[in-house]
């Protein structure tokens, strides 16, 4: 969560750039087979030109469709009533269908039409066509068609490490000196207590830069390392076999634990050996220019123990415990202290229920204050009681509301019931699996009767436009995916891959939300080290904020639109709508492995 400190004259100069840079960070980064040459998502390795696309025009996911999913386009209103496929290289008419009447879909503030072209399932690169209407850019049909976008969404955490140097042969072009180390953090004032007074100096290693920024959240954190471990909890045949070139490759553990276990291993740090309370950042007293890591040398402080971030922590540090517990043989007794850390972190929110983040007078960072803690006391428990089998945590669990929310790192009541669904077999006899269950099919039945009523086919409505709309859509995906394996229902599938579409292209603005993939992308998101190498194109697989109608940046340039739907700007100055943050690629990965897993085959 990054805000202020902008640099308007930092641009970059390239418009849109070759696929070697990307090939030579992803290399490796795919699903063993590697895919074929015709199977990868052709558009990464589009180059801008006076002709290029207009992706706005017809607006459709610019990076490809799974043969047996899904396949919607949208177009403003035209007078053309049918709409044709071709196949890209020889133009070849291969499905013909009817367009959708015109409706008006408030959040873009404009009609639109739709292309349904669900039935074409066979394997190929094509261009929809409409008659008055430039036509789409090239798309695939392809059954790895997420398999490289999963990869970099992933990778991107490897570039988002803090106390680490990104070396050519893990990195590529985007290599970097090591940035804070922090082995020598001093507790603040809002976090002295017994043993460790003001000024004291500890060691906090590792962990993700959360967003922009070069800080670290406990919050933000908790429901990101949850989303990852979920990713590999719900599917570990798809990640199985996935090689990210990370150092760690070749371990003995999965690419995605190695990753998620740099962030753990920070987060354990964060716990106070004194009392089990865990401090809610470890930070700058203000934010940083945009510099690369290494030029970033201020005191870094660990602010504040807080019950959100102890609650947070010890839900994920709860779920890591079982997921770990498989892998003793590669981390011995990492299992057993993960839960121990958890247990402390439960017992110490217990004595201290409603300590909340209140943002010291000198520190002027991300805040993350949440002052509704009954969700973070349900999810931890919920953890606690799937990993222990301690019927106490059960009833720990304080009565819900009526539905949980699409989760988010301040409303993370559903994760408690997406782990209890997960391992439902296996609770003991006290466990409701009706009202499990339950709650997460009325949040699904909810978003999927929205995408069925939505003009636009997506479960987006105006109040979603806020800061971080492109993970309200992919949250939204990653619940009715919960819904989909709990009962079948087809439209719920179909409603998650309208969200992944939403975000990879198929979008009022044209843009396909993650940097380095589809036709148009950013190119300027608010992402230091990207910023601070202007030279180059940014890190790819971030995806960035999206539309937010609020504003608050310091652009002197103007939004495209102020539609909710539309207003955004690809700009390193507009942190409300182009940031990047851990927790909002967490579920791209998830929602991209769990549609490629879980889309039957034609």
């Amino acid at each position: 969560m990054t805000v202020r400190l902008m640099n308007p004259a930092l641009t970059r100069t390239t418009a849109r750039f070759a696929l070697l840079p990307l090939l030579l960070a992803l290399q490796s980064c795919s699903q063993a087979p590697l895919a074929t040459p015709t199977a990868q998502p052709p558009v990464l390795a589009a180059k801008a030109t006076p002709a290029a696309p207009d992706t706005a025009a017809i607006q459709l996911n610019q990076v490809g469709y799974l043969p047996g999913g899904s396949k919607w386009a949208v177009l403003r209103d035209v007078k053309a009533e049918f709409f044709t496929l071709v196949d890209a290289a020889s133009g070849r008419e291969v499905f013909r269908g009817p367009l959708g009447a015109a409706q008006h879909w408030e959040p873009a503030q404009e009609a639109v039409r739709l292309a349904d072209f669900s039935a074409l399932r066979a394997p190929g690169r094509y261009r929809l066509q409409v008659a008055g209407v430039p036509p789409s850019a090239p798309f695939v049909i392809a059954a790895d068609a997420y398999t490289a976008l999963n990869a970099a969404a992933l990778k991107f955490f490897y570039f988002n490490r803090a106390s680490i140097a990104l070396d050519a042969a893990h990195a590529g072009t985007w290599e970097r000196p090591e940035g804070h180390p922090d082995d020598h953090v001093l507790v603040h004032a809002s976090a002295a207590g017994p043993g460790r007074p003001e000024g004291t100096v500890i060691s906090a290693p590792k962990g993700w830069y959360d967003a922009g920024d070069y800080n670290k959240y406990i919050v933000n954190s908790g429901i990101t390392v949850y989303t990852l471990l979920a990713a590999w909890e719900h599917y570990p045949a798809f990640f199985k076999a996935q090689n990210l070139n990370i150092p760690e490759s070749g371990n003995g553990l999965p690419d995605v634990l190695d990753e998620a276990l740099w962030n753990l291993e920070w987060m354990l740090a964060m716990q106070d050996p004194a009392d089990g309370g865990v401090y809610h950042k470890l930070t700058d007293k203000g934010f940083d220019g945009i510099v690369m890591p290494h030029a970033a040398r201020h005191d870094r402080y660990v602010v504040m123990k807080t019950t959100a971030a102890t609650l947070d922590f010890a839900a994920a540090m709860a779920q890591a415990s079982r997921v770990f517990a498989a892998f003793e043989s590669q981390r011995p007794g990492l299992s057993a202290r993960m839960l121990a850390a958890s247990r402390r972190a439960w017992d110490w929110a217990q004595a201290n229920p409603k300590v909340i983040y209140r943002q010291p007078a000198d520190i002027h960072t991300g805040g993350y204050d949440d002052d509704k803690l009954d969700d973070e006391f349900n999810w931890a428990a919920a953890e606690l009681y799937i990993t222990t089998h301690d019927d106490r945590f059960w009833q720990a669990m304080r009565a819900p509301a009526a539905k949980p929310e699409v989760p988010g790192w301040a409303t993370v009541e559903a994760l408690a019931w997406v782990s209890l669904a997960q391992h439902r077999a296996t609770l003991g006899p006290k466990a409701d699996r009706p009202l499990i269950e339950g709650h997460i099919l009325a949040l699904a039945n909810d978003i999927v009767t929205r995408w069925e009523r939505s003009p636009y086919r997506v479960g987006m409505r105006t109040q979603d436009f806020i800061w971080g709309s492109n993970a309200v859509a992919l949250n939204q995906a990653l619940m009715l995916i919960q819904g989909y394996r709990l009962d079948g229902d087809r439209r719920k599938l179909d409603a998650a891959q309208a969200a992944l579409d939403f975000v990879l292209g198929r979008h009022p603005t044209g843009y396909a939300m993650v940097t380095g993939f589809g036709t148009r992308s950013p190119l300027h998101p608010h992402h230091r080290p990207s910023g601070a190498m202007p030279q180059l194109p940014p890190v790819p697989g971030m995806i960035v904020g999206g539309p937010h109608p609020g504003r608050g940046d310091d652009c002197k340039a103007p939004y495209p639109s102020q539609a909710p739907a539309k207003a955004y700007l690809d700009d390193l100055c507009s942190y409300t709508t182009n940031e990047i943050a851990i927790n909002w690629n967490a579920p791209l990965v998830y929602v991209s492995a769990a549609l490629s897993a879980l889309t039957p085959a034609p």
